[in-house]
């Protein structure tokens, strides 16, 4: 540290500490630390861009009178305001601001010269009317499916829309897998709050422009009415958080506009594809902000969801889909909504521009076309893996020695469907199911067949898992 700067700003504290309250003078001006000493100019470290910006807002006439009084009416003060505070072997990077020049006040002035070419030139939203939210008006409550897989996102989600800032769920964090549904269901809320009659500004906006955005500002000298910018929103939708993992300078931007907002009871509202506790690369200050509201995952859709979906789809678009259809799309299509709704897509396309009927055989020909690993034949693994998901057990608990109850019935309904859907010998059967022989397989049928006769709530389970063999089998 600089010997001289510290003696200059050691003098220049005795001056603040007269005209500021002991609390302030701790939070604000204890933690800066003198850097430098350049002829008439003092050089003071601050530990973050928000740090300087509450300097600059609410102490900028005491700072003026300390530097005046101790260095004259030539000294002037200069920040060095660190955003990124760098590691063992780097030093943190710094961003160095004359006082007084970027504070609000003078840039509200640069700005009332000049027409804003961005959002981010401006210091204020009122300053032009147009600002876009970017998000998607066909993304909608009512276009969103309600489902076990979705319902405590979907309600969270819906009490944020109806009072934003003001319930317990800020921030509102939403996670799942590709194509559940995250940006549908956020944007819908951002769209339910914007119709409104509050004339709330709600702002959408992907991590990765929010990153790119960031380091144009550090490139262009423009962070200021970057930061600005984001601190008006009213409601701040911020998609793939976890695009932030490793990305220091712009975790510490997000922290100052996170805490902001959330203080002024501003909404804030994120995506990822994680629970916050499996995010990696993210400090920890902000993870422990993430769990302040409310976390809610999206899960895979269950048969009756996609059976849902595919009849809201094809509602929206007038077509009438035969029932048969709709089941097989929705058995053979698990893995996600996004690629459920390209299936119905293609469909589609595909009936209008043949000018056919849609069929369950159209359906199998695009199917086909699309998902290369979709099993034209009912295949004893595919058996294997539905009944262990049915039972809520392990595909390898089928083809072990293990004799517990429920693992027997699970297995004696899945040798019952490899032998009636499937072309495999008893003998095949038998090696499939941890190489057990013939007369196990017949037992296993003999015993299915048995319990339906005598258990009506058996049959029915067993009858329910039957369709979408059935399904397959067309």
């Amino acid at each position: 540290m600089n010997s001289e700067a510290n003696a200059i700003w050691t003098e220049c504290l005795r001056v603040v500490e007269k005209h500021v309250n002991e609390q302030s003078f701790s939070t604000w001006f204890k933690p800066i630390i003198p850097a430098r000493i350049d002829g008439s100019v003092l050089t003071i470290q601050v530990p973050s861009q928000f740090f300087y910006e509450w300097l600059e807002d609410n102490y900028v006439e005491v700072l003026k009178l300390a530097i005046k009084t101790i260095l004259g009416a030539q000294g002037k003060l200069e920040y060095a305001v660190v955003v990124d505070k760098g590691n063992s072997q780097n030093q943190p990077y710094m961003v160095s601001y004359p006082q007084g020049v970027n504070s609000p006040a003078a840039i509200k002035k640069k700005e009332n010269l000049a027409s804003a070419h961005s959002p981010f030139d401006l210091s204020s939203l009122d300053e032009q009317t147009t600002l876009q939210s970017n998000l998607n008006s066909t993304y909608t409550f009512s276009s969103f499916i309600e489902g076990d897989c979705n319902r405590l996102a979907r309600s969270a989600g819906f009490a944020v829309a109806n009072k934003p800032g003001i319930t317990s769920f800020n921030p509102l964090m939403v996670y799942g897998g590709v194509g559940l549904g995250k940006t549908h269901l956020v944007q819908a809320i951002g769209n339910e709050i914007k119709n409104g009659p509050d004339e709330k500004f709600v702002l959408y906006v992907s991590s990765e422009k929010f990153v790119n955005q960031f380091m144009d500002g550090i490139k262009d000298g423009n962070i200021k009415s970057f930061t600005n910018f984001y601190m008006q929103v009213d409601v701040l939708i911020i998609d793939d958080i976890q695009f932030l993992a490793g990305k220091g300078r712009t975790q510490e931007m997000f922290f100052h506009i996170f805490n902001h907002l959330h203080q002024n009871k501003k909404q804030i509202i994120m995506t990822s594809d994680c629970a916050p506790k499996d995010l990696m690369g993210l400090e920890e200050r902000l993870l422990s902000r993430f769990k302040w509201g409310l976390t809610a995952d999206l899960q895979m859709p269950d048969f009756e969801t996609r059976i849902a979906i595919i009849r809201k789809k094809m509602q929206s678009e007038g077509i009438d889909i035969p029932d048969n259809v709709i089941e097989y799309l929705a058995y053979t299509v698990d893995t996600n909504v996004r690629e459920l709704e390209g299936v119905m897509i293609s469909l589609i396309a595909h009936a209008s521009l043949s000018r056919v009927e849609i069929s369950l055989e159209l359906a199998k020909t695009i199917m086909k076309n699309i998902i290369k690993d979709i099993e034209t034949e009912v295949s004893i693994e595919f058996i294997q893996k539905s009944c262990a998901d049915y039972y809520g057990i392990k595909v390898e608990n089928l083809k072990a020695k293990t004799r517990k109850k429920e693992i027997v019935i699970a297995r004696q309904v899945a040798m019952y469907f490899s032998k009636e859907f499937t072309n495999h010998s008893l003998k095949s059967i038998g090696y499939h199911f941890g190489g057990r022989d013939h007369s196990t397989v017949i037992h296993a049928v003999q015993a299915v067949n048995d319990l339906m006769e005598t258990e009506p709530s058996f049959r029915n389970a067993v009858q329910e898992q039957k369709k979408q063999f059935k399904i397959r089998s067309y």
